[in-house]
């Protein structure tokens, strides 16, 4: 069974338990939403065609995460003339899990959501510059023992200055 559902101005075909990239969607990650807008469904014998969408059926899904896509480079040249120009893009993505295909009248159950679990956001702390106040509150280290110096090494022979021409005659 599989659907063509239009998530933000694009078509996409799915199917249950599949995960999909669309355009960034207002949902918080791990919610459930449900998408309206489906043109079309086909469960192997029959095909159901919307004008232009069906009514009544809809499309349950879970928001996994949001993030960015890959990078898109634009490069810009005109040949001869000195112009270049380079852009750069990463759009916005949400990533969804879509639990079921919905027809007219059926409900979904969010409790037997069979989407895996949503991924934390990494958080980095930012680095502190230890001052004397904290150094102090710093429990104090062991000194390492110290190491033997090493032998100091022979310097090589300073080589002589050539002695001056005399140019006087």
């Amino acid at each position: 069974m599989y659907a063509i559902v239009d998530i933000a101005g694009q078509q996409f075909k799915v199917k249950a338990a599949q995960k999909l990239k669309v355009h960034r969607l207002e949902a918080e990650a791990g919610k459930h939403v449900e998408i309206g807008k489906v043109l079309l469904i086909s469960n192997g014998k029959t095909v159901s065609v919307g004008t232009p969408v069906l009514e009544g059926a809809r499309i349950a899904a879970k928001v996994l995460n949001h993030g960015k896509g890959d990078k898109v480079l634009v490069f810009k040249k005109k040949r001869r003339k000195g112009y270049q120009k380079l852009n750069g893009h990463r759009q916005y993505i949400t990533e969804l899990w879509i639990e079921a295909i919905l027809g007219k009248g059926e409900k979904f159950d969010a409790s037997k959501s069979t989407a895996p679990a949503p991924k934390a956001a990494k958080v980095i702390e930012p680095k502190v510059k230890k001052t004397a106040a904290t150094k102090a509150a710093a429990p104090a280290k062991k000194a390492a023992p110290a190491k033997k110096a090493a032998p100091a090494k022979k310097a090589a022979p300073a080589k002589k200055a050539a002695p001056k021409k005399d140019t006087k005659k």
